[in-house]
């Protein structure tokens, strides 16, 4: 049985070693490409490894890291997605406390929460028109506050939904307690709430920093070129000649260095805020 189950823990660990390289193979084929010369990207055989089947070159990150475009998607990006997580978790986070702890006669809290979701189920595209529109009348096109209103508005959802079931799930007690000792809502909100519900929240802006640093469509469509951003940026390789696949992997892998950072140094919070709740006893 001892030997059997050792059988059976390699043959599981072999599978996930190999899934894992199937899902880690982009980011490893793009460190490659960018490591090469332009005249080597479709020349190079084998599974072009760096010193092993070209001498790898620093010349295409010096090219992409001297031009002011690319500091100045990485700004926009940057901006704009902290703008929209903050706005959001300002909007959300009450919401969500709002949904879980009172009751509301107009419309249940069920169908309140339902209807939150269904604003990220709707896709994007069918409000792209009307987003366009409603910009170029306020004369906000290739604005950083448009596409962060925009981010914002499709984020939103994951707060609500994320937070509304911790809050739902912490001891109403603790908060009775406090306004019992005289704190109104709003204190025990903060004071009780909040801090307990703060590695939900923490998650949930991490999950919307992600949507919002990811987001391409509204970026190209609602800018030219003053508030690209890093999608937009990286969609800039192709030209007349083709894809510059040296250089969309430069690009790319910039922006993965942010949010892969974040996700490093806060993912204790995320585990935690996602299972909070999880199990009762």
């Amino acid at each position: 049985m001892i030997r059997r189950s050792r059988l059976s823990d390699a043959f599981w660990s072999l599978v996930a070693l190999l899934v894992a390289m199937l899902f880690f193979f982009p980011l490893y084929w793009a460190i490659s490409n960018s490591l090469r010369r332009p005249v080597e990207t479709f020349t190079v055989t084998g599974l072009g490894m760096p010193f092993v089947d070209f001498t790898p070159t620093l010349d295409n990150w010096r090219l992409q890291l001297g031009t002011p475009e690319a500091y100045n998607a990485l700004a926009n990006s940057s901006i704009i997605s902290v703008s929209a997580v903050a706005i959001a978790l300002l909007l959300g986070v009450p919401a969500a406390y709002a949904l879980a702890r009172f009751r509301f006669f107009t419309v249940p809290n069920r169908d309140l929460t339902i209807w939150f979701l269904s604003q990220r189920v709707l896709p994007p595209v069918a409000t792209a028109v009307p987003f366009f529109i409603l910009f170029s009348s306020f004369d906000m096109l290739d604005t950083r506050l448009a596409l962060t209103l925009v981010s914002a508005t499709f984020v939103l959802p994951f707060v609500v939904v994320i937070c509304r079931q911790t809050f739902y799930d912490l001891p109403v007690e603790l908060e009775e307690a406090a306004l019992v000792d005289g704190a109104g809502h709003v204190k025990a909100f903060f004071w009780v709430a909040l801090p307990l519900a703060a590695p939900a929240i923490a998650a949930a802006a991490l999950i919307m920093f992600a949507f919002a640093w990811n987001e391409y469509l509204f970026a190209v469509i609602l800018t030219i070129k003053s508030a690209a951003t890093l999608p937009v940026h990286i969609a800039g390789g192709v030209d007349t000649r083709g894809v510059q696949f040296w250089f969309v992997a430069v690009r790319s892998l910039i922006a993965m260095v942010p949010p892969v950072l974040l996700a490093l140094v806060a993912q204790r919070y995320i585990v935690h805020g996602l299972t909070l709740g999880a199990v009762k006893g």
